[in-house]
């Protein structure tokens, strides 16, 4: 039986969990960091500080919880990249320091693949191929996926990511961070017809996102109206995103001839997209469960799975804040 740790520091929120073959995912823990909200978005200084401060007792947490020793694990995946340099370095120090103690080696994972393998772990899992839709705080993508590693980005955001754009417009609104939920929640008293929202470059070609232009067009709104308006603003807004998706998504899967969309990361956990696609593409939608759609250490202890044959023991420490998904190749699965 082998026995994966997963670690993951890319941003916002530490995860940890175990990965059994087998079993599956044994044991997780997530923190979620709270102190960045007074200041509307992630200060980095303070991501790693927060990183450094609760993965050591988040890793001893899991290992006791799962009854089985550091000496037992097989290797250590580590979120290597994309995100914020300094938090990465603490899982990736982390990581490549307790493997290279142990004798076993480390893996870097990508991030994003790891968000695009997670609804994997559901059952029923999609079977490749697919069209993957990984949106979250910093990524928009629709990704063809013909297996682990096997990768065609059809289309990805050119400025604002979904995920950024509902942070700023919870910031206009006055709400607070992370802004994806609290606009949902605002959104359900509001009238999502009472103002009209533009649908970002879904009359042109091609499967590019920008929701930039999105987010002025409401901050000019907000600042004619009334609070009493917000609701309906809200409404509005989070319905221009999810009608704008569930185009492009569409778009991708008859580009593409393929019939299954998976969608993964933090705005994959919007009831309201969820909704939207599952009533577009009835049974063809799969989206990881709440838990696993936030960052997490169970995605990237299964990815690690899936490119286990690649660690390496070296104890060099390397982290890539900015990592195309395409650059990856298909793990050598033996």
């Amino acid at each position: 039986m082998q026995s994966i740790l997963g670690i993951e520091t890319s941003c916002d929120e530490t995860g940890v969990a175990l990965f059994q073959a087998g079993q599956g995912v044994v044991c997780e823990r997530v923190y979620t960091q709270v102190d960045h909200e007074q200041y509307g978005g992630v200060v980095p200084e303070l991501a790693s500080r927060d990183h450094l401060r609760k993965l050591p007792g988040m890793i001893d947490e899991v290992l006791k919880a799962a009854d089985i020793s550091p000496k037992g694990l097989d290797a250590i995946a580590y979120t290597q990249g994309p995100g914020l340099a300094g938090a990465l370095l603490v899982g990736a120090s982390t990581a490549v320091s307790m493997a290279q103690a142990l004798g076993i080696p480390a893996i870097g994972i990508h991030h994003m693949e790891g968000h695009l393998l997670s609804p994997l772990l559901d059952d029923p899992a999609p079977e490749f191929p697919f069209v993957a839709l990984l949106v979250s705080g910093g990524h928009t993508l629709l990704v063809e996926v013909q297996g682990p590693g096997e990768y065609t980005i059809l289309g990805e955001t050119l400025d604002d990511a979904a995920g950024e754009a509902f942070d700023k417009t919870a910031r206009l609104l006055g709400l607070g961070f992370p802004g994806g939920q609290e606009v949902a929640q605002m959104a359900l008293a509001g009238d999502p017809n009472r103002f009209e929202f533009p649908r970002p470059m879904v009359n042109r070609p091609g499967l590019d996102f920008s929701f930039s232009g999105l987010k002025t067009h409401t901050r000019g709104l907000i600042g004619q109206c009334q609070p009493s308006d917000y609701p309906d603003i809200a409404a509005g807004f989070e319905q221009a995103v999810v009608d704008t998706i569930v185009i492009k998504c569409k778009r991708a899967l008859k580009q593409t001839g393929l019939e299954r969309l998976v969608m993964a990361g933090g705005v994959s956990a919007n009831t309201h997209l969820r909704q939207a696609l599952d009533a577009a593409l009835p049974s063809r939608v799969y989206y990881p469960r709440p838990e696993l759609c936030t960052d997490n250490g169970a995605m990237i202890a299964w990815a690690g799975w899936h490119r286990r044959h690649e660690g390496v023991m070296d104890g060099k420490i390397k982290v890539r804040p900015r990592w195309p998904l395409d650059e990856l190749k298909s793990p050598r699965i033996t």
